[in-house]
Parts: C-alpha cells; sequence; structure tokens
C-alpha cells in the first residue's frame, strides 16, 4: 500500500515538473522575459516640417528680388509659379517680400533635388510654406516664442545705451524703462553712477532674441535716489507703481522726446547762436537728429500751428488745461491730422525734430507756460494721477514684497543671491 502511494506521489511530482518544462518552453516571449520597448525618435521639424527628409539651402531675399526670381533659379517653371501666386494672393500677398528676409528652399534628398516647399519668413515669428506639389497651396505658421525671466542689474558710466551694450543686454530695455519713468526721471539728465537692477521677460525664437516681454519691477537709482516701480493691476490695466502705492504716471511727461541731450536751458538772459545777441530764452533746446519723433508731454488741445516767421519756424502749441500750455518749435514738418481743434494723447507723436526758423542746426525748442507766464520746463512739477485704492492695498503689497525680495537678490555687481 505504502508502495503505491509513493508512487502515485512521484507521478504527480513528474507530471507538474513535465507541464512546467513545457510551459516555459512554450509559453510567449513576454510571459519569461521582460519587454524593451524601443523609442523611436521624434522627427526634427523647422517650419512644421521634417527637415531630415529634405535637403534645404537658406537664403535672403536680395533689392528687387520676387519669387519667380527665387524659384526658376531651382528649376521651377513660370507656369507653376503663376499659379503659386495667384493661390496664395488670400493667404499671403507675393509682392510683399521684403528685401533682407529669409526663405528656406525644402528639395528632395536625392540628385534631382526637386523643390517640395519654398518657406518665407515674414518676420522673427511668423513665415509663410508654400507648398510646390501638385495643389501648390500656401499657409501662414507661427514659431514657438519662448519667454525667459531675468534679473539683470547695471551701473551707468556714459549713457543708458551705452550700459545696455556693456552689461548684453537687449537695447530695447532702454526704451521700456525710459516710458516707465517717463514721469518720474528725466533721461536726458541721467548721470554717471547712476544705477538699475529690473526683474523682466525676455521673449526668444530659434535661441534668438526677439524682444522685451513684461517687466516686472525696477529699481533705478539716480542722483543717489532709489526710485521704484511695481507692476501690478487695477482699474482693468497693469500700471506701474512706487513703493508707497504711488502712481508713476503723471499729468505731464518728463519730456517731450525719448532720447537726447539739453543744448540750451531756460535763461533769461542768453546768448543767441544766430542773431549775435542776448535776449530771454523761455523753453529748454533738446539737440537731436532731423526727423526724431516729438511727443505731447500730456493730453491737451491742440490751439495753433503754423510757421513762426520770428524765428519759431514750424510750430504747435497744445493747451493741457485751464494752467499749463505747451509750444514745440523748429519742427522739421508735423505728424499727420495734426491741425487746430485736435485732441491729442499724452504721449501721441505730434512732429518731427528739425531747423526750421533761426536755428543753427536740427533741435527741439520746447516751451511751458503756467496761467500765460513762461516757466521753467524743468521745474515743472506735474502731480500724480490715482494711486492704489484702499481696498486693494493687501493685494499690492504681497506682490510689492515678493517682487522687492526678488530685486534685493541681485547684487550690483550683477551676481544673483
Amino acid at each position: 500500500m505504502a508502495k503505491k502511494i509513493w508512487a502515485e506521489i512521484a507521478l504527480v511530482i513528474i507530471t507538474v515538473l513535465f507541464i512546467g518544462t513545457v510551459y516555459y518552453f512554450y509559453k510567449p516571449c513576454d510571459a519569461r522575459q521582460e519587454v524593451i520597448e524601443v523609442k523611436i525618435p521624434e522627427p526634427r521639424l523647422k517650419f512644421g516640417l521634417p527637415v531630415d527628409s529634405f535637403y534645404v539651402e537658406e537664403g535672403r531675399i536680395k533689392p528687387n528680388q520676387n519669387l519667380s526670381d527665387i524659384l526658376t533659379k531651382y528649376g521651377v517653371n513660370m507656369v507653376r509659379i503663376d499659379r503659386l501666386a495667384k493661390n496664395s494672393k488670400d493667404t499671403f500677398d507675393v509682392r510683399k517680400m521684403k528685401s533682407g528676409n529669409r526663405y528656406f528652399v525644402f528639395q528632395t534628398p536625392d540628385s534631382l533635388k526637386k523643390v517640395e516647399y519654398l518657406v518665407y519668413e515674414k518676420s522673427p515669428v511668423e513665415y509663410v510654406v508654400f507648398e510646390l506639389n501638385d495643389s501648390l497651396k500656401t499657409f501662414l505658421g507661427e514659431k514657438e516664442i519662448k519667454t525667459e525671466l531675468k534679473l539683470k542689474t547695471g551701473v551707468i558710466e556714459s549713457s543708458l545705451w551705452n550700459t545696455m551694450a556693456d552689461n548684453n543686454l537687449n537695447p530695447v530695455l532702454a526704451l521700456e524703462l525710459s516710458d516707465i519713468y517717463a514721469w518720474t526721471i528725466d533721461f536726458f539728465g541721467i548721470r554717471k553712477g547712476d544705477r538699475f537692477r529690473v526683474i523682466y521677460e525676455e521673449q526668444y525664437v530659434d535661441s534668438q532674441s526677439i524682444g522685451i516681454g513684461t517687466i516686472h519691477a525696477v529699481q533705478f537709482d539716480h542722483m543717489g535716489q532709489p526710485n521704484y516701480a511695481f507692476r501690478f493691476f487695477q482699474d482693468g490695466r497693469f500700471d506701474y507703481f512706487d513703493e508707497k502705492g504711488n502712481s508713476l504716471r503723471k499729468t505731464f511727461l518728463k519730456a517731450p522726446l525719448r532720447f537726447s541731450r539739453i543744448s540750451s536751458r531756460f535763461s533769461h538772459s542768453r546768448f543767441h547762436p544766430v542773431l549775435k545777441i542776448r535776449r530771454p530764452h523761455y523753453g529748454i533746446d533738446y539737440a537731436a537728429p532731423r526727423g526724431t519723433p516729438v511727443h505731447s508731454i500730456g493730453d491737451g488741445n491742440v490751439v495753433a500751428k503754423g510757421y513762426q516767421k520770428r524765428g519759431g519756424g514750424n510750430y504747435l502749441k497744445i493747451k493741457h488745461n485751464s494752467v499749463y500750455t505747451t509750444t514745440y518749435m523748429h519742427l522739421s514738418r508735423f505728424a499727420k491730422r495734426i491741425a487746430p481743434g485736435i485732441r491729442v494723447k499724452q504721449g501721441q507723436v505730434i512732429g518731427y525734430v528739425g531747423s526750421t526758423g533761426l536755428a543753427t542746426g536740427p533741435h527741439l525748442d520746447f516751451r511751458i507756460t503756467k496761467n500765460g507766464h513762461p516757466v521753467d520746463p524743468l521745474k515743472v512739477k506735474a502731480p500724480p494721477v490715482e494711486p492704489v485704492k484702499k481696498g486693494n492695498i493687501p493685494d499690492f503689497t504681497a506682490v510689492k514684497d515678493s517682487l522687492m525680495n526678488q530685486l534685493n537678490r541681485i547684487r550690483w555687481d550683477g551676481v544673483t543671491r
């Protein structure tokens, strides 16, 4: 009996081993070994096209060069080019291709090098794709814009422009800072030793900077005095406020030109460079290249426009309110649609620097009267507009404190703590 039991046990063991062996050798591969996933690399795209599948040539539009000039060089016949131009009319007018802009020709990677696509860059962001297949279609595209947050600093040695170059900063940043501080800092009077710290966004396409995005906060030390600017949303728009919540926007701009230099100041007795006599000069002369845009320093109505025979040349006079009137003289020409009775906005271009009238060179003679009496434009203190509202103070304080902490992380030598 015992032998029979042991014989049955042995049979069961042998059967289990046999079944296990058969299963091991005949089961699906993924049941007895780890599956290795092979990832196929994504195709490298340019303008949405797989560049590795084409032979690509790059060029720039030459003066007076057009679509047919480019494509005939690659063997595309005039009939197809004409059809392509007509088909693209609703998408892009081929006559608007600009000299200096880049184009890319996508050809088959064989000995024939047949043109499949032509891509024209309208701008650093926008491009036009011309399909050279049977459809001869055209479509527009946009490159991806990447935004990078930057914390930068600079110390003035000669000018704000040179400081940007010395610190490898986008020169457009100088214009943006002058706009933010247009009511509080005279950028014609910045001095050596003035300095700034700024938190801003810079936009990139294809690793190339295409411009300045949002400026979140600035500290600009002018003549030893810190001037803060914090971006905050109020009344449906973003504005800049100082550390106390006062708006940086004022009734008047600090100057009617963006960048220039003061060549003559307000004086009760100035030696006239043309007449060679002493007489009052109740204005500020800003020397600037001919054609430099001149901006109205505030909202107001144009009350006079013409040519002043006594020496002012082409001039404009703007009445801002019952107290202040400004005059802009020696203009080379007036901006379009500027005429007596027209309402202008603060910062609006009203004319262009020239040397009409009695002038030795191009400059703007800028004057302000207060209650009919001439005053020194550099000493006019315009009242601020509405500060941060009481109900918004907690939110503003939170934003300001956060940005202030980030500003303080930027040392004046440019190192971020």
